[in-house]
């Protein structure tokens, strides 16, 4: 019988600070209405930062510029059902530069709203949080985490086609 390779699920997130309020978005998930960071999975051919860009105008209508790497982190999430997938998520979490918004630009599917929440908000807010990580990330934020965006290294073989599939 063949081994099940285990795979961890990349997502980006954007810690986005102003006046000492983050930017939050609110999404309906299996489990009701959660709120995260403006996050999501990486897709194919993009780096983490490019992810996270692409992510944040996605969910917010918002540009994002990454100026630094806050961290990388990992959680399991186990499922409360029997028939639910137990996944590990690998996040890269960036911070940057929150620019325009695009006005009238619809939001992605499932996500409510965006809102601006202080800390002790967020703090009292942890049973509504989408994933473990999102209260780290801000801590960590807040404790002076940055490391250079090029701490990611991107081979130039992520952004070339995939070969073709022979049948």
């Amino acid at each position: 019988m063949a081994a099940v390779r285990w795979k961890p699920n990349v997502t980006v997130a954007a810690v986005i600070e102003q006046d000492g309020r983050f930017l939050l978005v609110e999404e309906h998930a299996a489990d009701g209405l959660r709120l995260n960071t403006p996050a999501g999975h990486l897709d194919p051919g993009e780096s983490p930062a490019e992810g996270c860009v692409r992510e944040t105008l996605e969910e917010t209508a918002h540009h994002f510029t990454p100026t630094a790497l806050i961290g990388i982190y990992m959680a399991r999430a186990r499922p409360q059902a029997e028939q639910g997938e137990d996944v590990t998520y690998m996040r890269f979490a960036f911070t940057g530069t929150l620019g325009a918004q695009e006005e009238g630009r619809a939001l992605d599917e499932g996500i409510v709203r965006t809102v601006w929440m202080t800390l002790a908000e967020i703090r009292a807010s942890v049973a509504r949080h989408r994933s473990p990580l999102l209260l780290q990330c801000i801590e960590d934020y807040l404790a002076g985490k940055r490391y250079p965006l090029e701490m990611v290294h991107i081979d130039e073989s992520v952004r070339s086609a995939p070969p073709a599939v022979k049948r």
